[in-house]
């Protein structure tokens, strides 16, 4: 099959936007892995999105080759797993030792070992039509997992009530490119390319919707430093660090911190000691002197 179909020219045109746009929104956190290297750090930035999306770009461009005819949804994957292949290489390169290791073990079980593993059932479990109709419904969950990554984006423009980092034109974007590879996949008569981007189109419209909500409030400045994340996954939620920082409660008080030592008790009191038997020679003298008593307080 070549480029262009002869019999729905559509197919060519609907997938060659849909590889510009999605170029757009693989480039799109450039910006910040720029901004990673100058400061050698990735200020809390999480890995998950980038280790997700070189997975599902591995995946379509498996089904691509499985299902034929799909060349231009090679291309534009191809480039994706060289670009997420290298954000996560410069995350590994700067981020904490935790988040690096953290990384490593799920690229190494999610972009080989599940990948790996797939690769071996479809194509020893699963022949001809059938194959294709497996291969397209785990590409469909995981392309899926990879359009929802925008919610921990969304969430934080609602919480900080900023679209500082959520550009406009990327929501644009992203919602272009959803459209397009939706209509790509209704030419194409290709029910597991048309599924997910439904769900991306919602996402990238609901993006736009909180671009006009919050687009006069205050940015954030960037001076403040986003605390680094620690996914915890037996519980599948997110800790901040910043939790082990807690300053401890105070309790004013007028009078001073009273300090028990038993040293400093024992000295007091000889000295309480002496001073009195020193009083009692004293007022026991045939002229005693007032004015050589001192003061002993209890």
């Amino acid at each position: 099959m070549g480029l262009i179909s002869a019999d729905n020219p559509w197919v060519f045109i609907s997938g060659l936007l849909g590889n510009i746009s999605s170029l757009v929104v693989f480039l799109a956190p450039l910006p910040t892995f720029i901004r990673v290297c100058k400061k050698k750090s990735t200020e809390g930035f999480q890995s998950i999105p980038y280790v997700v999306s070189l997975f599902s770009a591995m995946l379509w461009i498996y089904y691509a080759y499985v299902k034929t005819g799909a060349f231009l949804l090679i291309t534009i994957n191809s480039f994706g797993c060289v670009i997420e292949t290298l954000y996560i290489a410069l995350y590994i390169t700067y981020a904490p030792k935790e988040a690096r290791i953290f990384t490593l073990r799920i690229l190494l079980m999610l972009d080989f070992g599940v990948f790996c593993a797939i690769l071996l059932i479809t194509h020893f479990l699963a022949k001809g039509s059938n194959r294709v109709q497996l291969l397209g419904w785990i590409s469909v969950v995981f392309a899926t997992s990879v359009f929802a990554a925008p919610l921990s984006i969304i969430r934080q423009v609602i919480r900080t009530k900023s679209v500082e980092f959520m550009p406009f034109y990327l929501s644009i974007m992203l919602t272009l490119s959803a459209i397009m590879w939706l209509l790509y996949g209704i030419f194409l008569k290709d029910l597991y390319i048309a599924i997910p981007n439904v769900l991306g189109f919602i996402f990238g419209m609901l993006q736009m919707v909180l671009h006009a909500v919050y687009r006069k409030h205050k940015t954030v400045s960037e001076d403040v430093k986003l605390p680094e994340h620690c996914v915890d996954v037996t519980n599948v939620s997110t800790v901040t660090d910043s939790d082990d920082h807690r300053v401890p409660e105070t309790v004013s008080s007028s009078e001073p911190p009273q300090v028990h030592d038993h040293r400093m008790i024992g000295m007091t009191c000889k000295s309480q000691n002496y001073q009195r038997d020193q009083r009692d020679k004293i007022m026991d003298s045939p002229n005693p002197n007032p004015n050589l008593l001192g003061t002993c307080e209890a």
